[in-house]
């Protein structure tokens, strides 16, 4: 935090440390029952989490979640496990949109010409246990725009992908 002469944090560092906490919170609220399922917080947050996850008008939500927010920085600690596990939430979010785009690439890949030869031995050199021949057939569909073939090799690469996870 940026520190005056007096040795105090200046208004603008506060500010902005208020405002980080009552991201923590909306967070909290959107994300209540994974978080209250997988974290272990005071019955007082808790309750206030679910109050916020509950609230319907827009005003009174912002109201439940500014209330929230000073309650965390009440309790540092509470606070800390919120943050760590809205960090590991966001890390889990990134790992899974990363597999979403390498099986995008897959499957475009595939349905060009020129790509899919290497394409597929890429595939196979990775998971040996895929049909390497329904891909192929699949792969020559799409070429000649065949939507549905289009869709069903992402649908094959995803279930492969999550059948080894």
């Amino acid at each position: 935090m940026e520190v005056e002469e007096s040795g105090r944090p200046n208004k603008s560092a506060l500010k902005r440390a208020a405002k980080e906490v009552e991201t923590v919170a909306q967070q909290a609220a959107e994300q209540a029952d994974d978080l209250l399922a997988r974290t272990d917080l005071s019955d007082r947050i808790r309750e206030e989490i679910l109050l916020a996850s509950g609230t319907q008008g827009h005003g009174s939500r912002k109201r439940q979640i500014k209330h929230l927010a000073g309650l965390l920085r009440k309790s540092p600690e509470d606070l800390a496990k919120l943050q760590a596990f809205l960090a590991g939430t966001s890390e889990q979010h990134l790992a899974e949109q990363a597999q979403f785009h390498q099986l995008e690439q897959w499957r475009d890949a595939l349905c060009d010409a020129e790509t899919a030869a290497d394409t597929l031995d890429e595939i196979v050199s990775r998971y040996p246990e895929v049909n390497r021949a329904e891909l192929e057939k699949l792969g020559r569909s799409a070429q000649q725009r065949d939507k549905k073939a289009y869709r069903e090799i992402f649908r094959r690469l995803r279930k492969l992908v999550e059948a080894q996870d």
